[in-house]
């Protein structure tokens, strides 16, 4: 998505360690237009008509979930945590190393919010090694759910967590897939060096 990737080069910044910072735009000051025109185009790849839920992991994708869910007419819900007091009831549960707080991480969905009969369509924010996103599969695994597909905002490919996910044969669209990234210069996949 030229837009995303636009973006990114003008207001993204690497980080030693290749971290790719968007906070600017997309995962803490967040420019809702701009996930508009994500929910839109992941609306072109993904069948969002047949959808009944929109599944992310807590914290910075629920913006975007929350978005995408709005525009497809369905319930968003995301995976927490840490348990807190207002959960009752059974839990779709999930750990998963974190690889943003490098720790381990147990995902938690209530039962009574994913059911069998969900057609479930994953929607992230950013993917380096694909933890999160098998978490959140897991737990749809889990709830007897179908997955109808995973949309990633911005996957760092030279981390291989989406082409990973591909290989499984997991229906997966990221929109902006960076390559290479080195403080100054940002690569997306397909571009020459």
């Amino acid at each position: 998505m030229k837009q995303l990737q636009d973006r990114i080069r003008r207001e993204g910044r690497v980080l030693p360690g290749n971290i790719v910072k968007v906070d600017g735009f997309l995962n803490h000051r967040v420019d809702t237009a701009l996930l508009g025109q994500i929910a839109d185009e992941f609306a072109r790849v993904f069948d969002t008509e047949n959808i009944t839920l929109v599944l992310t992991a807590e914290a910075s994708g629920i913006a975007l979930a929350t978005v995408c869910a709005e525009k497809y007419g369905v319930p968003m819900i995301f995976a927490k945590k840490a348990k807190s007091d207002n959960i009752e009831g059974g839990l779709y549960q999930s750990e998963i190393f974190s690889y943003t707080y490098k720790k381990k991480v147990t995902l938690l969905v209530a039962q009574e919010w994913l059911k069998p009969e969900d057609k479930v369509l994953i929607i992230d924010d950013f993917m380096a090694k694909g933890y999160a996103v098998h978490g959140l599969i897991d737990i749809v695994e889990k709830a007897g759910a179908q997955l109808m597909g995973i949309g990633i905002a911005v996957e760092k490919g030279f981390q291989h967590g989406g082409d990973d996910l591909r290989e499984k044969g997991y229906n997966i669209h990221s929109l902006a897939i960076i390559d290479k990234a080195e403080p100054g210069h940002i690569v997306f996949r397909g571009e020459e060096e």
